[in-house]
Parts: structure tokens; sequence; C-alpha cells
């Protein structure tokens, strides 16, 4: 480790192909060095000489001085840099050529290739930002939406970070409590007052249980909810589907069973992204096609996060509708009553009687009504009546949730313990061991491979 941060690295930190800037990257103590010796500044200045954070236009020559491109260089001195190191930016033409002559001038005059993600480990390395900061420098990379960038962004500027400091900090207090009745347990003091630290311990608890269901909630913002619509045939499904997603994207024909294969849409409902499936119209069939199509509803009705359950109010209820509803028992659902511009005939007392849905709309696909009430329902389902104000929370990710169970559990342990009335090292030793699991979250207890695997997921670059 101390070798590897010894030696200059150099990668392109822009995705290959043609653009209009490739940017080269060269962090380390020769980073300044190795630019001296490729890039020739116009008006004679010197880039040794040159201060912090500016930029100078000139030519990188190869041995020869042979002028390979004309290009803008950034300077950034250790330590106000990404890395802490002093960085330079080469600002290339785009296109492969450029960039990777320019590379490979860099790494025959001193620097070695960038392992994926070096330059955030070298930055968590020298102090400049903790773990917590440096995945969601990748979280930012991968973000698909604005709610994911915005989550990102937080956690970049040291949310996790702070709100995992604050815990640290009332476990340290109650802890130190604990070590004092220890230190001085033959001195005849006065028993320690488990009442209070356990209520202290508690308030902790009851924070670490935010953030993990918290981080349920942030995994629908950046991997989406996927959403079966499910029904019989020629109810209106494929309607749905197209009115939802603004889309043709499904065939709608008054021919019962149209759709054999589910067909999928992905769409945002303000930021959470719902993968939509609409599924074969479930009815008994002697089609072979037919009947994959509704062994592939089926199994799709296992794999969804929320069932929208579409019956035709025109209609009056029928035993497949019934059968349905019985494959619904355990899931999700939200009752959907298409074509409401008909006239009505469905006993939706009957239906309640059966079965309770988390929600009951009434729509007309064809006519585009109640679909702005089936959307609030379907994030009322996802995130209840409080819904989500991602400013106002911290959102870890699934590696510190696993954490934090793991923390969870050892403050129950040491809750117990004190309630139990048990001497105060045991109470104090359950706590130092999720004290010590928090640390991994923000890097400070840390095992160095599972460091390498967490960067390994980065881009070379980055």
């Amino acid at each position: 480790m101390i070798e590897s941060m010894e030696e200059t690295i150099v990668a392109i930190g822009t995705r290959p192909g043609e653009s209009a800037i490739g940017i080269v990257r060269i962090s380390g103590k020769e980073a300044i060095n190795i630019a001296d010796k490729i890039f020739r500044p116009k008006k004679n200045l010197n880039i040794r000489k040159t201060g912090s954070y500016r930029m100078l236009y000139g030519h990188v020559i190869d041995s020869n001085e042979k002028i390979i491109d004309e290009v803008i260089v950034s300077l950034m001195r250790k330590p106000g840099s990404y890395t802490r190191e002093d960085v330079v930016e080469i600002n290339c033409h785009g296109g492969i050529a450029a960039t990777t002559k320019v590379l490979e001038l860099c790494t025959l005059n001193g620097s070695r290739l960038a392992e994926p993600g070096e330059f955030t480990k070298r930055a968590f390395l020298n102090g400049r930002i903790d773990l917590s900061q440096a995945e969601s420098v990748i979280d930012m990379v991968r973000s698909k939406t604005e709610q994911c960038m915005k989550i990102a962004a937080a956690n970049i500027a040291g949310g996790i970070k702070e709100k995992i400091y604050e815990l640290k900090k009332m476990m340290m207090e109650i802890m130190v409590q604990l070590e004092t009745a220890v230190d001085f347990i033959e001195e005849d003091l006065e028993t320690t007052k488990y009442g209070i630290l356990c209520k202290n311990a508690e308030k902790i608890l009851s924070e670490i249980s935010k953030l993990i269901k918290d981080e349920e909630r942030g995994e629908i913002l950046k991997n989406g909810i996927k959403i079966a619509i499910v029904g019989k045939t020629n109810v209106g499904k494929s309607s749905l589907l197209n009115v939802l997603s603004r889309k043709d994207k499904a065939i709608v024909t008054d021919i019962p069973g149209t759709t054999r294969d589910p067909v999928e849409e992905i769409l945002y409902v303000e930021g959470i992204p719902l993968i939509l499936i609409d599924t074969a119209g479930i009815r008994k069939s002697r089609n072979t096609i037919e009947k994959i199509g509704v062994e592939r509803s089926l199994l799709h009705i296992n794999e969804a996060d929320l069932i929208i359950f579409v019956i035709d109010g025109s209609r009056k209820i029928s035993s497949v509708d019934l059968e349905i509803m019985k494959k619904l028992k355990e899931k999700k659902t939200i009752l959907c009553i298409n074509k409401n511009d008909l006239v009505k005939r469905i006993d939706e007392g009957e239906i309640e009687d059966i079965q309770k849905f988390i929600n009951v709309v009434h729509v007309s696909a064809l006519k585009d009504q109640g679909i702005d009430m089936l959307e609030k329902s379907i994030k009322k389902a996802i995130f209840g009546d409080s819904g989500i104000n991602i400013e106002e929370r911290i959102i870890v990710n699934t590696r510190h949730k696993d954490i934090l169970k793991k923390a969870k559990k050892a403050i129950k342990d040491s809750i117990f313990a004190m309630k139990m009335g048990i001497s105060e090292e045991f109470p104090s030793s359950d706590l130092k061991i999720a004290y010590d699991l928090l640390g991994e979250i923000t890097g400070e207890t840390i095992k160095e491979n599972i460091l390498d695997n967490i960067f390994k997921e980065f881009c070379i670059g980055k």
C-alpha cells in the first residue's frame, strides 16, 4: 500500500470515443515533472513555476519534439487537489488516438496506469474524504435520476459521515460512564444509573433504525420498483400501460389474449423509476403460446414489489377475477377498476368481502381519466403517507445497512445487559462492538481487502 502510494498514476478520465475533449489525469509527486517533460506552454511559461488552480495553453510533444496535440493543462498543487497530491489534467482534443498517445507519453516518462478508483482511493487514504464519501462518488457517476444525484451529492458533502460521527459520539458518552464504573468497581461508589444510559442507548437504536429504513427507500430511488399489471384478458391492462407511459408500447385490440409476452416499460413518477410490466391476460387456454404467457404472468406476480390488479368496471365480477385475487393474497396490491367511462356493473362490496386492497382507484384508460390518482396511489404504496423528502434524510447504501444491522444487534444486547443489571463491562463490550462497526462505514476500522473490493467497482480514471 505505501509503495503504491509513492508511485505517480495516470488514466484517461473521459469516456473513450469521439468527443469535444479528452482528459488525461496524472496524480502523485512526479505529476508536475512528467507534465513538464511532455508539455510546451506558449509565451515561454514554466509549468514548474506556475501556481495552483492555473491553466496553461500549449502543445504536447513526443521525444523528438514533434507536436502530438494542442492542449490546455490544468494544475492543482497538493494538498488542494482531489487526491491531496499534485494533480495535472491534460485537456486534449476528444478521440481515442489523441488521449491514448498522451497517456502513453505519461507512462513512458515515469507514471503507471491507475487501477479502477485509485484517484478516489488516494483521496480517502490521504484523509480528504472518508469512505462513505468515496462510495458516494460512484453513486454520483451511476445516478440515473435527479433524486439519485441529490442523494449522492448530499453524501459526498459528508451527510453520512456527520451522522455516523454523531452516533459514535453518543455511544462514547455511554461507554465512558460504563468504563468509569468498571475502573472504580471496588471503591463502593454509587451504582451506575442504568436507566438513563438505557434511554440514551435506545435513542441511538432509534436513529440507526431510521437509517436502515431509509436505505430501503433509497434503493427504490436508485433501482426502481417492479410493478406488475395483472388481470384477466381484455380488461384494459395494455391500455393502462400505454396511458401511464404516454406511449403506444403495447398492442391494444378487442381480441382477448393479444398480449402473449410481458411488455416492460420504465417511467418516472416524481423521480421514482417504475418498472411497469404489462402481463398476459390470465385465463384458461388451450393455445400453447398463450399458456406460456399466462405462466410468465404468474411468475411476474411473485417477483413484483407492487401489483396493479385491473378489472373491468362495466362487467360483473367473474370467476376468473376471483381466481386471480386468490393469487394476490400475500402481495401489496392496488385495485384498479377500469372503463369508468361506461355504465358501472361491478359490485365493489363483493370484492372487499374477499380481499382488502391497499387502495382502490377508478380510471378510464381509454379516456385518460383517474390516472393522476393512480400515480399518487403508487407513490403512497411505496413511501406511505409521509412520502420521502431526500433533502431531509440520510440515505445509506446496502453495505452500510448490513453494518448498521449488526451494530443494532450489539446495542440491543447492551441495553438488555443494562436492564438485567449485569456488570458494566458487559454492556460496555457490546457498545464497543457497535462503535467499531460504525467505523467500518467511515473507513476508520475497515479491512484492506474490503477496501479493495469497494474501489474495484469504480471506473478507471475516477
